[in-house]
């Protein structure tokens, strides 16, 4: 029995026909078979309440027979399935979604149309501080002819006044959930803050920041426990975000270098810094590849790399270039246990064991799980 109405026709939880309990097995024997070669895959750490965890939402606008729909956009067939509601989202980012259509038709905004490429509203983006209670609303359309703005802005906020920021993004390219270059904010101070691993990190728009909080704090402990910092360290966070992990570790290294090629992503790790109070991580808004390409050139001392690729994992380049720097220490964070076992034989080939593996199920009812591996280098 699927546990959503929606399952079929939106199709992005791929395991409703399985138990919680199941679902667990099941990612355990797959991570098993793909890397229990390595070492011994510890027990997947599930969640207590696998339902509502996201902090991220978005929902697709379109038409339908003449209204205005929302919901889950279908790359495979470039449609929106109508969903009214989530079970892996909030509550409360699906009812702020019900409230946009409801205003839309009130003040005549016509939804963007994916085969004429006519019309206005795109998609909307909700991101939630689940710790501070803060939620951010992005609007995002295909022109700047926002007609009505403040009356909708202003029906938006009495409708939902824990709302604590709105920004208005306009995309006008052909690709859709994208975020485009240009934003104005309507609304609170354009991002929201949220409490991760006792730290307060700020959280814009397009900034990458995990999308299941509980979890994250799981994660981000176990990569910590791995490194087993001693305080006289120098640790690059590769993929480093908004600097979530590098800021976690900073109290207990020397020096922490965090690297992400997102530019809104850095401009957020460096306010983090600030918002932290500390003072021994440096960060550098530059591809992690060639970033790494040039310590390794310079011969620069790296005792610890902490990685968190995309789902691609790392690249040939880069993973060369982190073997001619030879760290002591490598923990390396996943969210693709194919990807991983790849990297894992590169590394192992070029003299580093893996000491640890622990799987945490980050996306309850889906396919996808993360890992935080340990790996250390063979002495010479």
């Amino acid at each position: 029995m699927r546990a959503c109405p929606y399952s079929r026709k939106c199709s992005g939880c791929q395991l409703q026909n399985l138990t919680y309990a199941e679902q667990l097995k099941m990612k355990q024997v797959k991570l098993i078979r793909l890397l229990g070669r390595y070492c011994h895959v510890e027990e997947i750490i599930g969640m207590n309440n696998p339902l509502n965890y996201r902090n991220k939402a978005q929902s697709m606008f379109g038409f339908k027979n003449g209204k205005i729909i929302s919901g889950i956009y279908q790359s495979t067939t470039c449609k929106i399935a109508e969903v009214d509601s989530c079970m892996l989202e909030s509550e409360k980012s699906q009812q702020i979604v019900k409230t946009i259509k409801k205003l839309a038709i009130k003040h005549k905004i016509k939804a963007y149309d994916l085969e004429t490429r006519t019309g206005f509203l795109r998609h909307v983006l909700i991101r939630e501080g689940f710790k501070t209670g803060e939620i951010m609303v992005a609007l995002v359309s295909a022109n700047e002819s926002f007609i009505n703005k403040e009356l909708f802005i202003k029906d938006l906020l009495n409708a939902h006044n824990d709302i604590t920021t709105i920004v208005w993004n306009i995309n006008p390219t052909s690709t859709p959930l994208f975020l485009g270059k240009k934003s104005e904010v309507l609304y609170g101070k354009g991002y929201i803050n949220d409490i991760l691993c006792q730290l307060e990190f700020r959280i814009s728009p397009a900034s990458f920041y995990q999308v299941n909080p509980v979890q994250t704090e799981i994660l981000y402990s176990l990569a910590k426990d791995y490194a087993n910092l001693q305080g006289n360290e120098t640790v690059l966070d590769a993929y480093c975000g908004t600097g979530t992990i590098g800021l976690t570790v900073a109290k207990e290294t020397k020096k922490v270098i965090g690297v992400e090629i997102n530019s809104d992503a850095i401009r957020d790790a460096k306010e983090n810094t600030i918002l932290n109070g500390i003072n021994n991580i440096e960060f550098y808004n530059e591809d992690a590849e060639k970033y790494i390409y040039n310590l390794a050139l310079k011969k620069e001392k790296i005792d610890v790399v902490i990685t968190d690729p995309p789902r691609a994992g790392c690249s040939m380049n880069f993973l060369k270039s982190l073997i001619k720097l030879f760290p002591k220490k490598v923990v390396y964070i996943s969210c693709n246990p194919e990807t991983l076992a790849n990297d894992l034989n590169v590394l192992v080939r070029a003299g580093y064991r893996v000491k640890k593996i622990q799987p945490v199920d980050m996306f309850p009812y889906t396919n996808h799980v993360e890992c935080v591996c340990l790996l250390s280098r063979r002495q010479l």
